[in-house]
This record gives structure tokens, sequence and C-alpha cells, in this order.
């Protein structure tokens, strides 16, 4: 484990604890836990003792629900989809005033997770909070496990979401990860609504592998 202590520009790390520190007299402290793919027995036992020992919990409304035998005690606040920064606000606000605070995420927080929504935020907070990721069994190694296809000889990551990014720039990634002859993991392939930006990645990957490409697909 590793402490991290943060100045603009420049991060230093010191062995000890997988924290950052802000500038305040807070006691609080904000944990962001990832909770793993849904499968609660691909919960960490780090995540589940600091879930247990929080006071509050703050999360996307299914992955609270996935939890819920661990938080029936707990003061709870669940969000909508999409409302990650107004979360991760209300997570900061709690554990300024003192609360011992874990914000959920799903898969690892580090992995198009909550994490850097978090550090994002932080970086314009002038208080101080102690902050720890607790890191979970993402989608893509979890998946790979599942299907039996090992992520071997480098593999790319992928999210098809057009939310954040501009699609012309997902897909220039899916080209040159196609060009490259990596394995492929795609997140948010669809919605009810998005449906174009998987097509195209098809579209695109016809163009390098053959017809008869392994494809696997998992809910």
């Amino acid at each position: 484990m590793c402490t991290i202590s943060w100045k603009k520009g420049k991060v230093n790390l010191e062995k000890e604890n997988l924290s950052r520190s802000y500038r305040s007299h807070s006691q609080g402290r904000l944990y962001v836990v990832g909770i793993g793919p849904g499968n609660t027995s691909l919960l960490t036992l780090k995540a589940q003792k600091i879930i247990e020992e929080s006071q509050v919990i703050i999360g996307y409304s299914t992955y609270i629900r996935l939890i819920d035998d661990l938080i029936k005690d707990k003061e709870v606040i669940s969000y909508g989809m999409t409302q990650e920064v107004e979360r991760a606000k209300y997570a900061i606000k709690r554990a300024l005033s003192g609360d011992n605070v874990s914000l959920i995420s799903g898969g690892d927080p580090g992995v198009y997770g909550m994490a850097g929504v978090v550090l994002q935020l932080l970086d314009k907070e002038e208080d101080r909070i102690k902050i720890e990721i607790i890191p979970g069994v993402t989608a893509a190694s979890s998946c790979a496990a599942l299907l039996g296809a090992p992520l071997m000889h480098d593999f790319v990551v992928i999210s098809l979401s057009d939310i954040l990014t501009d699609s012309k720039l997902i897909e220039q990634r899916i080209e040159l990860a196609a060009r490259g002859d990596f394995v492929i993991v795609f997140y948010n392939p669809k919605s009810k609504k998005r449906v174009r930006p998987l097509k195209r990645a098809w579209e695109i990957l016809m163009k390098y592998r053959s017809g008869n490409t392994i494809v696997g697909i998992v809910r």
C-alpha cells in the first residue's frame, strides 16, 4: 500500500496507505469503493469491511441494491443514472462534515468508475479530507474468466459511450486497436437510445478481422 500526497503538477508516493490528503481539520474520511461486476461473491473482503465500517453510503441506486444486506443499518443516499458529479459532490460534503463515507462504484472505481470524478473535484477543494480508493473486480477480467478467454498478450478496453467522449475519437481508438491486432473489450456497448456506436465499431473491425472472429457477449 502507499500514500499519495497531491500537489498540482506533482504526485509524491510514500509507503503506508493508498490515500490522498486535502487541507482542513475534518476527521471525516471518504472511501471510493469498487463492488465488482454485480455478484456479491466477487466483492473483496476489504470492500466489505469498509462498507460495514462507514456511517454513510452513497451511490447509484442499482449498485446500492446489490449490497443491500450490508447496509441495512446505514444512512443511505441513492442517485439515478448520469448523476455521477452530484454523487461525488455530496460524498465530499459529508466527509468534510466529519462522516466516514463510502461512495459506491461498480466494478473497479478507477476503471470508468467514480474515482476520477472525485479526484477532479478534490483538485478544486481547499479543505482537507482523507480519501482511500478501494479497488474492485472490473468487468473486463470477470467477463474474460466467465468466457474462458484470458486477456493475454496485451488487450485494449474501449468505452462506446459517447456521452463524455466524442464519437469520432471513439472510432479513431477502435481503428487503432483493430490495426494493432489487440484483443478488444468494449464497455457500454449500447443502450435503448444509443445503438450507432456499436454498429460503427463492427464496421471498423470488419476491415481488419475475419468474419469468423470469436465474439463474447456478457450481460
